[in-house]
């Protein structure tokens, strides 16, 4: 290869950085841990339709079930999908082969089975798992749905990832559970970003009420800064939305409830987070270390 068509690559590859969005840069995509104190609270639907509207964005955007024990990912999209994780830890595929393009724009990865065994990798497997999940990186945004409370698994992930969303609900025990888990991650942790989204409000008022307790709670006893992200109105679309399995910010833009996703998904792209320069391979290596941890301590919260 000579000088011309050595400088004409390196060319195409650096507008090829320029149009993939400058946030990822050579950082490896931004990622983002979606999570709740408690089951019930809207995790996924958030999680889905969020990554939805940042498609729709300009963003490259992969969603990752990391829920162990309720794939809910692919039904919300109405796909049921023929491999996930369980076939890449197996041998038999590679994560390119899992990935699923959906009709919304967005990349989904089913792996509530496979992650189960994640962590019980030898050596030579896990290299390889993270060889192979490196070709993730051409995300810019890769949303983490994991599963709901404070397991080894949920927290490894949401340590190991660059920011942590938790959702909760206006209701007493949400509330609680919610402080609950930041409580957990701080224990461990400082330097996750945290930021709340409230789910099912039924006014402004609610909305931003209780993320202010939330937040005043969490600065005052645990000295953490916890970023309030926004609210979701109560909307009837959304539980049509569930029963017809396609998400609500492609069935109604218009609603009260995709207007609340669009202003989150606005200050998500506001925020100013340092990203951890380790790409998404990077982010497998730290939950198996933090797993690995987690498990050492002998203190298992499931």
């Amino acid at each position: 290869m000579d000088q011309a068509e050595t400088l004409l690559r390196i060319m195409k590859e650096r507008q090829t950085e320029v149009n993939h969005g400058s946030q990822k840069g050579n950082t490896g995509p931004r990622i983002i841990t979606v999570s709740s104190g408690k089951g019930g609270v809207g995790k996924t639907n958030l999680s889905t339709n969020l990554a939805i509207c940042l498609a729709q964005m300009g963003k490259e955007v992969v969603v990752m079930d990391a829920d162990l024990g309720l794939a809910n990912v692919n039904i919300m999209l109405g796909m049921i999908p023929k491999y996930n994780l369980y076939n890449v830890l197996k041998g038999q595929k590679t994560i390119s082969e899992i990935i699923t393009d959906t009709p919304e724009g967005i990349k989904i990865i089913a792996g509530a089975s496979g992650f189960s065994q994640l962590a019980d990798l030898n050596h030579e497997q896990k290299l390889n798992f993270v060889k192979d999940i490196e070709k993730l990186d051409f995300a810019d945004i890769v949303i983490v749905d994991t599963g709901a409370g404070i397991s080894d698994n949920v927290l490894s992930f949401i340590m190991a990832s660059n920011e942590a969303i938790i959702v909760t609900t206006p209701e007493p025990t949400a509330i609680t559970d919610a402080y609950g888990i930041i409580k957990t991650i701080g224990s461990k942790k400082k330097d996750v970003d945290i930021q709340l989204v409230v789910n099912r409000v039924q006014s402004s008022f609610e909305g931003k009420k209780v993320a202010e307790r939330v937040i005043k709670i969490a600065s005052q006893f645990l000295n953490m800064n916890v970023g309030n992200l926004g609210f979701i109105f109560e909307d009837p679309v959304v539980s049509k939305s569930v029963i017809m399995q396609r998400p609500f910010y492609s069935m109604d833009p218009k609603s009260k409830a995709s207007r609340c996703i669009k202003d989150i998904c606005l200050r998500l792209e506001q925020l100013d987070v340092p990203q951890k320069k380790k790409g998404f391979a990077g982010f497998i290596n730290s939950f198996f270390n933090y797993y690995k941890d987690q498990k050492n301590t002998g203190l298992d919260h499931e």
